[in-house]
């Protein structure tokens, strides 16, 4: 029965308050599916999820009542507690930073002699292709673009290599310095928008590398750009011998690494220059302290002719050359765990791989859960306001700049590009560096690793001075030209769209980091060095229609969301493909059937968060109760 005034209503101001404080919860199952109510609610929850950024910086949480609201106590007690937990923030980087140093030493136990064999072999360095993967793949293995730079150094200074050949290698070596913050990344997969933003910041780093890469490399094949324009400031300058490069971190970390495992660095060297006197000793130092003396050893003389060259006595047992020989003597052995323990060099690398990783897990969990717990109220704010500013306009412009300049001496100062850059994805992880900052902070970070070689190469010869000097700069003027292309011009900031797509993506399929891991380091890098080698004839046969291929999508996947007029009806969208030859889920679904019911459940789980991700109080549909002419007439107006 319609409304009376027997039935007597509240008002309409009450009623829309009641309506508003006590919001329905209607289970979704329960709708129709082709009710017209579900189509708008679908679409007014589509609105509103579309319009929140997953990539804007969450707000963080608040640190619970005011500093004026606390007694002396509750005062006490969150000075006592914040510098308990900034203590441990302090202890489990230092652990971090320590577990990435002794990774980086298991890496090349392992790793060592096949790093060798391939430096030593001339017909793969001449193949620019086959050396440019080189350089990743032992940047991978030695996990320190640093390292394996100043070995290239080491090997044109010796004449090992020539600097045309180490081009290619270098650029490799770019590229392999951004698996650390990849790994680093994967720490973060529990919660989706946190490992959105962590994965995105490791492959904005990676992006930037293979883009700066794919267009360097035929122009510097074609035309020696980096060649010359190092060569031309070579000779420029009057460059004289430096010293080696500080460590000033390794001050603070070897203490502590040194009592783990301790490496010779004569014996990497001269692995990688394919010295035969290196060739089967062992890289990890046990002896601390030697001595060398020489001493006089008298050797039957089976040739008298030799006597003209050289000192001979003769007695009544024979003629005897003279010969002075230098004799090292051990004095005390190294106080590290494997100075006394008979393992192969490979049998410590994987038991130090073991333990690194594990405590380098552990460490970068801890750190984010105690980041994600220091980082609130006030101070939270503070930080994240300073580091993610801009300067005022009209000099807004230089805010990034200023950023690559900060990467570029913080770099210098801990003399590790790998350490920089894992630290900057756990904070862009918790929210507190936006991709805008970050991405030019690692821009810094490839300009400060360059440092190294650059010092590396003023300890050279006076001979090849000028040389070593010379592909050090080559690595400087490549991460400029890379800032040239990929950020002066902000249209052309690729990488950051490239990254910000894949982090939407893992955030999505967890497992496409890990794919993201093997392809780019591992699998195509391998395949790739597979056909160099066979020939560029085989090369070009098969890796050239699949470049045409790959960049015909490209250009159609720009198309279709740019000017999908241009393109023909069935070229606007991919549904003319099979459906997992355009998306992730059939590949998604199979990986789940395949790990058996742990994937089941979990993915179970997932489908519980994403529907708790749904707004919980769906709003009315556009209609009022005032809009009911009996209910109006009820009403005293």
């Amino acid at each position: 029965m319609p409304f009376t005034s027997n039935n007597p209503q509240a008002p309409l101001s009450d009623m829309k308050k009641s309506m508003d404080d006590n919001p329905v919860k209607v289970p979704l199952d329960d709708i129709p599916i082709d009710s017209t109510y579900t189509l708008s609610m679908d679409l007014a929850s589509s609105e509103v999820l579309d319009e929140i950024d997953p990539w804007a910086l969450p707000e963080l949480q608040s640190s619970g009542p005011s500093w004026k609201e606390l007694n002396n106590k509750q005062r006490v007690k969150r000075v006592v507690t914040g510098v308990v937990k900034g203590c441990l923030l302090i202890g489990f980087l230092y652990l971090f930073i320590c577990s990435l140093d002794v990774l980086s030493s298991a890496f090349q136990l392992v790793g060592s002699k096949l790093t060798g064999d391939i430096f030593s072999d001339n017909d793969i360095l001449a193949n620019p292709i086959a050396g440019l993967v080189i350089g990743v793949l032992v940047t991978v293995l030695v996990q320190s673009s640093s390292t394996s730079s100043s070995i290239i150094v080491s090997m044109v200074s010796s004449g090992i290599l020539n600097v045309k050949a180490s081009i290619p290698i270098i650029m490799g070596v770019n590229v392999g310095t951004s698996v650390t913050s990849t790994l680093v990344s994967l720490a973060q997969s529990a919660d989706r928008n946190e490992f959105r933003r962590a994965f995105g910041g490791s492959a904005v780093h990676g992006m930037f590398n293979w883009l700066t890469v794919i267009i360097l490399l035929p122009i510097e094949l074609g035309t020696g750009y980096l060649f010359h324009v190092s060569n031309a400031i070579i000779k420029s300058f009057n460059i004289h011998n430096g010293a080696n490069a500080p460590d000033i971190l390794k001050v603070i970390t070897r203490p502590f690494t040194d009592l783990i495992i301790m490496l010779d660095s004569k014996v990497i060297a001269g692995n990688a220059a394919g010295n035969p006197e290196y060739a089967n000793s062992s890289l990890i130092k046990r002896w601390c302290v030697t001595n060398e003396t020489t001493v006089t050893e008298h050797i039957p003389a089976t040739n008298l002719t030799n006597c003209s060259a050289v000192t001979c006595f003769t007695n009544a047992s024979g003629t005897f050359i003279e010969n002075n020989v230098t004799i090292k003597q051990n004095v005390e052995r190294c106080y590290h765990i494997f100075a006394q323990v008979n393992l192969s060099d490979i049998g410590v690398g994987f038991i130090l791989l073991t333990a690194s990783l594990l405590v380098l897990c552990t460490c970068l969990i801890l750190i984010v859960k105690l980041l994600n717990s220091v980082l609130k109220g006030q101070i939270a704010h503070v930080i994240k306001k300073i580091i993610n500013a801009d300067f005022p306009f009209p000099f807004s412009w230089l805010t990034g700049y200023l950023a690559i300049i900060v990467g570029a001496v913080m770099t210098f100062v801990v003399q590790s590009s790998s350490v920089f850059t894992a630290a900057i994805v756990p904070l862009m992880g918790v929210g507190v560096i936006s991709m805008k900052r970050a991405y030019p902070l690692f821009l810094g970070s490839n300009i400060g690793t360059t440092t190294t070689a650059v010092l590396a190469a003023l300890a050279s010869p006076a001979e090849s001075l000028s040389e070593s000097v010379q592909v050090a700069f080559i690595h400087l003027f490549f991460n400029l030209t890379g800032i040239l292309l990929w950020y002066v011009i902000p249209y052309l900031r690729v990488p950051i769209h490239v990254a910000k797509k894949f982090g939407d993506i893992t955030a999505k399929y967890r497992w496409f980091a890990v794919l993201y891991l093997l392809l780019s380091f591992l699998i195509l890098p391998l395949a790739i060095f597979g056909l160099s080698m066979a020939g560029w004839i085989v090369l070009a046969a098969v890796g050239g229609p699949l470049l045409i291929l790959f960049i015909a999508i490209i250009i159609i996947n720009v198309l279709q969301k740019r000017l999908p007029k241009c393109l023909p009806s069935f070229l606007r969208n991919w549904d003319f493909l099979p459906i997992w030859l355009h998306s992730l889920a059939p590949w998604n679904r199979l990986l789940y059937k395949m790990c058996g019911c742990c994937c089941k459940k979990c993915s179970h789980d997932e489908e519980e968060k994403s529907k708790d991700l749904l707004p919980e109080v769906i709003p009315s549909p556009e209609t009022h109760c005032y809009e009911n002419p009996d209910f109006v007439q009820s009403q005293d107006l």
